[in-house]
């Protein structure tokens, strides 16, 4: 694509007069070249805008100089957010965004966050709604309107990619403002975020420590609980790799390890009662006084080197990632007004609490919608991926949705006209873990929009920290999976042909449900602060 030259310089830049975009009145805080040298997204020069949307969404645009070629990209964040920051995982090696063919904006999601477990700013219900779904889309107003002074001519297409809470933000913006993008990426999505975040991250903090806050499990323990898991049920997929690449297929029960009586003295390692009872409730999934799921998911066999900072806390007296992102939420999202003092003892695992937060909080938080008719419409196109080893966010949950979305949207094969999901085997939270980790899903959806081409298969590779590729294999479209049908080296890609997974017709019965029409929207009316059904 042909580059377009800005129709001003960047010092020009810093002068304009964003007060009036529709419905996001903004200000831009400062305009700066950056070298081709000093850019972390790739060797191109930019113009990097700082800037503010009301009442405290900070954003900031990398403008090409150079090199644009028409393309518009908007990256999310992780956790809480709090602070402006580009999220790539879903883009290495790309080409258009190394190259500087995209203008790329990131927002703080609304609020200034000390870290990102900090909820403090739930305690202004402005600051909720703002995280909960307007910042992006304000961002994208505002971001676009600069791009196109700038450059004299408005982005031809517009694309969105995040991961976690980055991928929340993505299915916020199909679900909610369906004409924002025309592509998008979400990654291990935190989008049915109030039954994760009060209800499952809780339950699995609380599993592993005892009644005196000590872990039941530490880091050193991890090691043999994954090689027993390994054991059992590496084979299943149909690869002897090390990895797990259909985790709902494995039912490894930790009783299979258990530590023999005191009389004899254990031949390797084992698990203690108390040590069963805590890796049972963990991949049972949290359940309320009938024994019914508060989330479609739990925690996947095979993640379990993964553990360590998200459920193994790792220090004494700390509380894990996960024990951190449930404390914060009762504290300062779950109720109409802050409780700072609850801790994870005062989370109650019963379907009247999971009722009266989901019911009370959902429409603010949550992304679970699976009508996505209008994205359809607009002719958008959506690839979702979750790391089957994933620590974090349950992929199960991730697959329930996807599921719903295809129920919905006419069966599976209508659904994958515009909506795929791939699974990655071994990798972690957004990043990491022991399976290839590296892809690029941004070239895949830009030429899906642009050229029509639908993904059949994703490369992705393990690298090590020198930046050798050490392992490559194809990602295909959930329900395919790929297994090693030739028997060569499990670390090349040319071994592997994608196969139906086992666990393709399963599905996962819990208390909520995906569909459409809780979303609420709220604002300030005649200085009360009012939520009514629908979406703004």
């Amino acid at each position: 694509m042909a580059a377009t030259p800005p129709a001003m310089n960047c010092a020009q830049a810093a002068q304009l007069d964003v007060t009036g975009v529709p419905g996001a009145p903004a200000s831009v805080i400062s305009a700066t070249v950056v070298a081709a040298t000093d850019n972390s997204l790739g060797k191109w020069e930019a113009c990097r805008v700082k800037g503010l949307v009301a009442p405290q969404i900070q954003f900031e645009l990398m403008l090409p100089t150079k090199t644009w070629a028409g393309r518009y990209l908007q990256t999310g964040c992780g956790g809480f957010c709090g602070n402006v920051s580009y999220d790539t995982s879903a883009a290495y090696g790309c080409a258009p965004l190394t190259d500087g063919t995209f203008a790329v904006a990131a927002d703080n999601e609304g609020h200034y966050g000390a870290s990102a477990t900090d909820g403090l700013f739930g305690a202004d219900p402005q600051l909720r709604v703002d995280f909960g779904y307007r910042s992006q889309h304000l961002t994208s107003l505002v971001a676009k309107e600069i791009v196109k002074r700038f450059y004299g001519q408005s982005a031809s297409k517009s694309y969105f990619a995040g991961c976690s809470e980055g991928g929340d933000q993505a299915l916020t913006e199909v679900q909610r403002y369906p004409q924002d993008f025309d592509g998008v990426v979400a990654g291990a999505p935190a989008s049915n975020m109030t039954a994760l975040a009060v209800f499952d991250q809780a339950w699995n903090a609380k599993a592993v420590l005892d009644r005196t806050g000590s872990p039941i499990l530490s880091v050193n323990d991890l090691a043999g609980l994954h090689a027993a898991v390994i054991d059992a049920c590496d084979t299943l997929d149909g690869t002897k790799d090390g990895l797990i690449s259909d985790s709902q297929s494995c039912s490894f029960d930790p009783k299979s390890i258990a530590c023999p009586a005191a009389a004899d003295a254990p031949s390797g390692f084992c698990l203690t009662p108390v040590q069963i009872e805590a890796v049972r409730k963990v991949y049972g999934g949290v359940r309320d006084e009938k024994n019914q799921l508060l989330y479609p998911g739990a925690q996947p066999r095979g993640s379990e080197l993964n553990w360590a900072g998200w459920l193994i806390p790792r220090s004494q007296g700390t509380l894990s990632n996960q024990g951190g992102f449930a404390v914060n939420t009762v504290r300062w999202l779950a109720y109409p007004g802050p409780r700072p003092s609850l801790s994870l003892d005062d989370i109650q695992f019963t379907e009247k609490s999971f009722r009266e937060i989901t019911g009370r909080v959902s429409g603010i938080y949550d992304s679970t919608n699976p009508d996505l008719s209008a994205f359809r419409r607009h002719g958008g196109k959506l690839i979702m991926w979750h790391g089957e080893a994933d620590p974090a966010i349950p992929p199960a949950g991730t697959i329930a949705y996807y599921q719903a979305v295809a129920k919905q949207m006419g069966g599976l094969a209508r659904t994958q006209e515009f909506a795929r999901l791939f699974m990655l085997p071994g990798v972690a939270h957004c990043n990491g873990g022991q399976g290839p980790d590296k892809f690029d899903a941004l070239t895949a959806v830009v030429d899906w929009v642009e050229s029509g081409k639908a993904p059949k298969s994703m490369m992705t590779s393990k690298v090590s920290t020198s930046g050798a590729v050490t392992a490559t294999r194809p990602a295909y479209p959930w329900p395919l999976m790929a297994v090693n049908t030739t028997g060569g080296p499990v670390d090349q890609a040319s071994s592997y042909t994608a196969q139906p997974r086992r666990s393709a017709h399963q599905t996962t019965d819990w208390l909520g449900s995906f569909r459409s029409g809780y979303e609420k929207t709220c604002e300030w009316v005649n200085g009360k602060w009012v939520c009514h059904k629908g979406k703004a």
